[in-house]
């Protein structure tokens, strides 16, 4: 009888004890510290074996705090704190390009990323995470942006790959993206949408808006995604300042 590796054995016994509820949804699992010392294995492993539990949803992370259970809904759960942690969505889910970067005009999109023409590039996708869509983003970039990732293959019509915009963004812009100011309304799938995450027209989104500034306090893009509320659960901790 064939052995499985010390990491993915950790992992069965923490994925059974969740779906026990040993560890409620929002409870949290012991520390890698503490796992180690119990089951006497290398801080490798324990580390591994919780990668391979958030890359499936089991749980989530939160940096400094500790890892926690994610409950059994079967949602796609995302614990957002950083631009980091934006970025670490290439991590776990699949993009696909429903319609390629290109040119348009988009007086919304242009003013908010405060330009002087309502010209922008935009460019579709949805996301997915275990085949199942859960999103559909439309991300608008300025021109100037725009042209470093114009002839790029991965954002073009169908690509598909684990990536992100900004993390293909960012080694050609010459200040980082270190804001992403956010918005959160409730919204309604017009038919791109619906076809993108496979639900109805007209069914209730959960719609996110996010304008990324670099250093210099430039907005280099916008992004506007509508969130399928059975497949995805936003979570996001706040801590008393002071």
């Amino acid at each position: 009888m064939r052995t499985l590796p010390a990491y993915q054995t950790l992992r069965e016994q923490l994925r059974d004890e969740i779906a026990a509820g040993r560890y409620s949804d929002g409870s949290r699992l012991p520390t890698e510290s503490e796992l180690v010392a119990r089951h006497g294995l290398s801080r490798q492993t324990v580390r591994r074996a919780f990668q391979d539990l958030v890359a499936e949803g089991v749980v989530y992370r939160v940096p400094g705090r500790g890892t926690y259970a994610s409950g059994a809904d079967g949602r796609y759960l995302r614990q957002l704190g950083s631009i980091e942690d934006l970025m670490s969505l290439s991590d776990d889910t699949t993009m696909e390009v429903l319609t390629g970067l290109r040119r348009r005009v988009d007086l919304e999109a242009a003013s908010r990323l405060r330009l002087d023409d309502d010209i922008v590039y935009s460019v579709v996708f949805r996301r997915l995470h275990d085949g199942v869509p859960f999103v559909s983003t439309t991300v608008h970039l300025v021109p100037s942006v725009a042209q470093a990732l114009i002839a790029s293959p991965a954002l073009a019509d169908r690509a598909v790959g684990r990536q992100t915009v900004i993390g293909l963004l960012e080694p050609h812009l010459v200040s980082p993206i270190i804001e992403a100011a956010q918005s959160i309304t409730v919204g309604s799938a017009d038919l791109a949408v619906a076809e993108a995450v496979r639900c109805a027209v007209g069914h209730s989104m959960l719609r996110v808006d996010r304008l990324y500034s670099d250093a210099d306090g430039r907005p280099v893009e916008l992004s506007v995604s509508h969130f399928l509320p059975e497949q995805y659960t936003y979570r996001v901790t706040l801590r008393r300042s002071g």
